[in-house]
């Protein structure tokens, strides 16, 4: 009876200790950061369409004017795009332009490139090394008020809360696909991805092209698709046959899975 007791209480660890493992790359929501933070794009956010991790129309893809472009220090040559963090206006440091009580949750969609013309203190807010924040103006305005222009505020990289599951997107040509994958929950930015096709049956790595693009160069036409996506927090999904084998360039596949 004994021994039963104590297999009993292994597998109760072991259990445990897998269920930890499994959720233990779960991204959690990052410590409070100093910024500041200006917007673009025009009252309706219609100018921040497209953008350096092209997504292109930000609202037929979900994310509407809840977006950033983001400075060189945190855009990592496009490793944030998709990554969400909560914005507040910092009224301990200005409380003449920040609204009292609010914050904003913004999806990275764009980069704000530096301007070598103008000192970082003056202008140049997106030069290395600031973090810096250039808002869809709707969103800015959360948070700020307009006549302000740039704010200081404190932020923190938060998941990514999606509807439905992740897409993918397929551009390019014969031996070249482009695949945009779309509406990441959770660390919403990818860290890699492999395609295996219908017929050549082994998983090949893709590589990071641009932006949220990764691209493979291997010939796939008339094959059904499947993606093996890991994102930044370590989380890694299998879309088994998510693209038919009549796919054509241009199109976009939803998928019925998402990250937790």
């Amino acid at each position: 009876m004994a021994g039963a007791y104590v297999r009993t209480a292994v597998v109760l660890a072991l259990g445990c200790l897998l269920l930890a493992a499994v959720g233990a790359d779960a991204l959690e929501p990052s410590g409070w950061v100093r910024a500041h933070a200006t917007f673009y794009g025009g009252s309706d956010g219609s100018g921040t369409m497209g953008g350096a991790c092209g997504y292109g129309n930000l609202y037929a893809q979900g994310y509407g004017t809840r977006t950033t472009a983001l400075s060189t220090a945190l855009f990592s040559d496009g490793g944030a795009c998709g990554q969400c963090y909560k914005v507040v206006c910092d009224r301990k440091t200005d409380k003449t332009w920040c609204k009292p009580g609010v914050s904003v949750t913004v999806t990275a969609t764009n980069f704000c490139p530096p301007n070598w013309d103008l000192p970082s203190d003056k202008g140049g807010w997106c030069n290395p090394p600031r973090p810096h924040f250039d808002m869809a103006q709707p969103a800015w305005e959360k948070i700020g008020v307009y006549r302000g222009g740039i704010i200081p505020i404190i932020y923190q990289r938060v998941p990514c809360v999606k509807k439905g599951g992740v897409r993918f997107t397929i551009s390019g040509h014969d031996y070249f696909q482009l695949v945009l994958p779309t509406n990441v929950a959770a660390a919403g930015s990818v860290r890699a991805m492999d395609v295996r096709g219908s017929k050549s049956g082994d998983w090949m790595a893709m590589a990071h092209n641009w932006g949220a693009n990764w691209h493979s160069l291997a010939y796939l036409n008339g094959q059904g698709l499947s993606f093996r996506v890991t994102i930044t927090d370590g989380q890694t999904l299998v879309f088994s046959d998510v693209v038919p084998r009549t796919w054509r360039f241009g199109q976009t596949f939803s998928s019925n899975l998402q990250f937790k």
